[in-house]
């Protein structure tokens, strides 16, 4: 049987305890949610051990594969003893079904947001990373997707525009707006002619747990082929001289393990546009999940879409900014 929207968003506490200790764990009865609105996400108690962290992935989004090559992904770089944090195995399985629910498990590991502000941490992160990307570069994921101006943006905009989320008295302004900045992100890429290779894909710092003993990286779900910086700008905040220092510190760390092509410095805003798109048909996409409606209850209003625009107006003058430089 395949798997069920609505059972999946009906997802129970026994449901969940059952699965887990179909692999083989006793589990002494408690749970906790965490923050995750694309899966289902729980740290699971077991008896005498320390607790699991268990994702029931969302029906019809990964095929089995493509799930499977991200945990071989993360699995390769733990091997490395890059700090991510890679599914347990059990006799060689990391992937599992109990009815129909498909789910991994996960060490828990804690920590917090990395400081931005801080240079130091700024440095250890872009070692970590060129180290991610120098193995993502080494072979091509076959069944996950690229971050590319079709997936992230021209998809986007075609679903939004024919969902009927966005008022129709706005609805001429986003099209001509959203046409303008997807032509010219998609010439933008042309002239840069990336390279793409495996990525993280979702890098942003709520994805970085750092510990008195260093940073770990979490959350490879969105890991997808794409440009080297997808992974790096959304740590570059604050003022142009700010992230320009920040981009330096960054690349001081990366650069002796994983060559950086500068010219990719001209796709960090294009790529935040794209992500703003992508982020707004991603809730629209989803909006027949209450979780969403419950976590989102601005989405479908006059104000949001009038700030989405506003929004990508802004955009549309950062497009034609300087890239930064590597100072």
């Amino acid at each position: 049987m395949p798997e069920s929207p609505d059972s999946f968003y009906n997802l129970g506490p026994e449901q969940v305890l059952q699965a887990i200790e179909s692999v083989g764990f006793e589990c002494d009865g408690s749970q906790m949610a965490l923050n995750s609105y694309e899966n289902r996400v729980y740290q699971i108690g077991i008896e005498d051990e320390k607790p699991v962290v268990a994702k029931f992935y969302r029906p019809n989004r990964w095929k089995d594969e493509a799930i499977l090559e991200e945990h071989g992904f993360t699995l390769e770089l733990n091997a490395l003893e890059i700090p991510v944090v890679a599914p347990l195995e059990f006799d060689g399985e990391t992937l599992f079904t109990h009815n129909n629910y498909r789910f991994s498990l996960y060490p828990l590991r804690g920590g917090r947001a990395p400081d931005l502000e801080n240079m130091s941490q700024l440095k250890q992160l872009g070692r970590f990373m060129g180290r991610i990307h120098a193995l993502g570069s080494t072979t091509p994921f076959e069944h996950r997707p690229t971050l590319d101006v079709k997936h992230f943006g021209d998809d986007s905009y075609n679903f939004l525009l024919e969902s009927g989320f966005i008022p129709p008295e706005l609805e001429s302004a986003y099209e001509t707006l959203a046409e303008d900045l997807l032509d010219h992100i998609d010439h933008t890429f042309t002239l840069v002619k990336t390279v793409n290779i495996r990525l993280h894909g979702d890098c942003h710092p709520g994805n970085i747990m750092w510990t008195d003993s260093g940073p770990h990286i979490v959350d490879f779900d969105d890991a997808r082929m794409g440009p080297a910086v997808q992974d790096i700008w959304m740590f570059l905040t604050g003022s142009r001289n700010h992230k320009e220092s920040a981009l330096a510190e960054f690349l001081e760390g990366y650069t002796p393990f994983f060559d950086f092509d500068l010219r990719q410095l001209a796709l960090i805003e294009g790529l935040r546009t794209l992500r703003m798109m992508h982020y707004a048909a991603w809730i629209g996409r989803r909006w027949d999940d209450p979780a969403f409606k419950y976590a989102f209850p601005w989405f479908n209003s006059q104000n949001y879409w009038e700030d989405h625009i506003l929004s990508l107006k802004e955009q549309a003058s950062a497009l034609h900014e300087e890239p930064l430089q590597w100072v």
